[in-house]
């Protein structure tokens, strides 16, 4: 409360937006907030020292962990509830989340790589808002835009965040909101099927929930990717490998995400020869 009105402050730096006028409903208001707070704070108390050990756990199973400035990104994106809804995570990140999925059989996870790419899943648009910006900015204050790629920010310590769309859901981005993404028809096969949802933890030691799209659909984009003279030469072999031994994963240890008859006669032109090369192959 400031000079007889409620405000909730929205981020760390101190942004906030008034919820009117001081009252005796905003007075209730406040007092649910705070018994609700306190409630938080006692779970996530109690909480800690298990959490703590399972972090360490995770570490001596050597899972894949994370690049932590990854992790920072991605948790706040979760906290502001828009991992999952208007945000997954795509790219190199994603395959810690297959590893957990495929009970551990991807044995060749890359190394974690000093970038971050996002892609934007939202479908209603909101007026004036910046989600994404104000995501990062919560980050790290030195997020800037790179003028010459629009849909990239870097910090100060050129950390490198993409964040990437389909065509269908680029409209769903108010046009103020930043980095903007360049709709790329190759996003909307990473919106097909049932996403992956798994805690990791980075190297920090903190834990990071990831949500990433199909494995089956990530793999045959990174199959189909690695044949594109537009991207980077260097990438493209990274592309092979792991759209190759994601499918295997799937083939072998993730019947949830089943490559049948079904799934087959759902494949786009573009990927169809992909997989039916995939199955050749092994």
């Amino acid at each position: 409360m400031a000079g007889g009105y409620l405000y909730e402050v929205k981020d760390r730096v101190g942004n906030a937006k008034s919820l009117g006028p001081w009252s005796d409903e905003q007075a209730a208001h406040l007092q649910a907030y705070r018994s609700k707070k306190a409630e938080w704070q006692q779970r996530r108390d109690g909480s800690r020292a298990r959490l703590d050990e399972t972090c360490r756990l995770y570490r001596t199973l050597r899972l894949p962990l994370m690049e932590s400035a990854a992790g920072a990104i991605i948790r706040e994106a979760d906290r502001r509830c828009l991992l999952g809804t208007k945000l997954i995570v795509v790219g190199t990140n994603a395959l810690a989340a297959y590893h957990i999925e495929a009970a551990g059989l991807i044995r060749e996870i890359p190394q974690e790589t000093l970038d971050c790419d996002l892609a934007w899943t939202g479908t209603e648009l909101e007026e004036g808002r910046q989600p994404i910006w104000e995501m990062l900015k919560a980050v790290d204050s030195t997020f800037t835009v790179d003028t010459e790629r629009s849909f990239q920010a870097r910090n100060a310590k050129a950390y490198e965040v993409e964040i990437l769309a389909a065509p269908s859901r680029v409209g769903a981005i108010f046009r103020t909101d930043r980095p903007m993404p360049i709709p790329l028809p190759e996003q909307e096969w990473l919106l097909n099927g049932r996403f992956v949802d798994h805690v990791v933890v980075c190297r920090d030691g903190r834990p990071v929930r990831i949500v990433a799209p199909d494995p089956r659909w990530f793999a045959l984009q990174k199959l189909w990717m690695a044949e594109q003279p537009k991207r980077n030469a260097l990438k493209r072999p990274k592309d092979l490998r792991q759209g190759t031994m994601l499918l295997d994963a799937v083939a072998e240890a993730m019947p949830q995400y089943p490559l049948n008859s079904e799934f087959e006669a759902s494949l786009p032109g573009d990927l169809a020869p992909k997989f039916d090369h995939w199955k050749q192959a092994r």
